[in-house]
């Protein structure tokens, strides 16, 4: 196990950056003298550090890199001085130690940045339940858009076509989207309200965190996109290492990092829950 972790800390030690190819290119390592110590720390913490960020215990944070680098706005690795130096000036942004060492503190402004752009979590946190939308707003997948786990068939129509025009961006950019069409096939998109309660209910399962009784998918603006999936688990499987799967696929990199060109946003827990946030900003129904 040491070996392990001694032959990860040297990948990400190794200065260059990744594109969402995997290809590497050594330009990391322009802030080496003054955060050389920062990215060591961070080199070793991104796979060993012990927290429990949500519901139970986890090892290291790779993955939330992905997000991390795109909210960061670089490519390079979490170990490298430059991801530190991104990371530094992060901290500076929001108040907290400018030490470009990733810490808890960190990852609560980063959960909190990302919930910010939830219109349904703004909703919420003002007491706020949307309605769903009327069936006239409803659109049906067709059936190569439909996994075969599936809840439901419907979508809002804007949000179909924004879905639509971003896996045919997806498949046109990265080969392994375009070699496996299950990816990024919907399996969760609008649920009826009462439905979707009775069946958390039933299943015990309504802690918020999991699934809540007032769902972003009542309001029929809310994806659950398969990015693949450990064989002996689901496709929205919490398990931290399901999650960590999911986040290393070529498929959930290039969500993070061209989802927000057709309007969705990422839920940091759920690799696979998007939501599509609407220019005019007509998102959502209210009661």
């Amino acid at each position: 196990m040491l070996a392990i972790i001694v032959a990860t800390v040297l990948v990400w030690l190794t200065p260059g950056r990744a594109d969402a190819q995997g290809a590497w290119t050594p330009q990391c390592d322009v802030h080496e003298r003054a955060f050389a110590g920062a990215g060591l720390a961070n080199a070793v913490s991104v796979y060993t550090l012990e927290w429990a960020p949500f519901a139970g215990p986890e090892w290291g944070w790779v993955t939330y890199v992905p997000l991390l680098q795109k909210e960061l706005g670089t490519d390079c690795q979490a170990g490298s001085p430059d991801f530190a130096e991104a990371l530094s000036r992060f901290q500076a942004r929001y108040a907290l130690p400018a030490t470009g060492v990733f810490d808890p503190a960190t990852f609560e402004v980063l959960r909190g940045v990302l919930q910010e752009r939830r219109p349904f979590i703004m909703a919420r946190l003002r007491d706020e339940c949307p309605n769903p939308p009327p069936l006239r707003m409803l659109g049906y997948l067709v059936e190569e858009e439909e996994h075969a786990d599936r809840l439901t068939r419907l979508l809002r129509r804007d949000v179909l076509d924004a879905y639509r025009r971003m896996v045919v961006a997806a498949r046109a950019e990265v080969p392994e989207i375009d070699a496996d069409r299950e990816l990024l096939q919907i399996f969760s998109g609008f649920r009826d309200p009462e439905a979707d309660a009775a069946r958390c209910a039933a299943q015990g399962n309504c802690d918020g965190l999991r699934r809540a009784v007032c769902s972003a998918h009542r309001t029929g603006t809310a994806v659950d996109l398969y990015v693949g999936q450990l064989f002996d688990m689901g496709v929205d499987n919490t398990n931290p290492d399901s999650r960590l799967h999911m986040t290393q696929g070529a498929t959930y990199r290039w969500l993070v990092k061209n989802a927000g060109r057709f309007g969705f946003v990422p839920y940091l827990y759920e690799p696979w829950h998007w939501e599509w946030v609407d220019p005019n900003g007509t998102t959502l129904i209210s009661e």
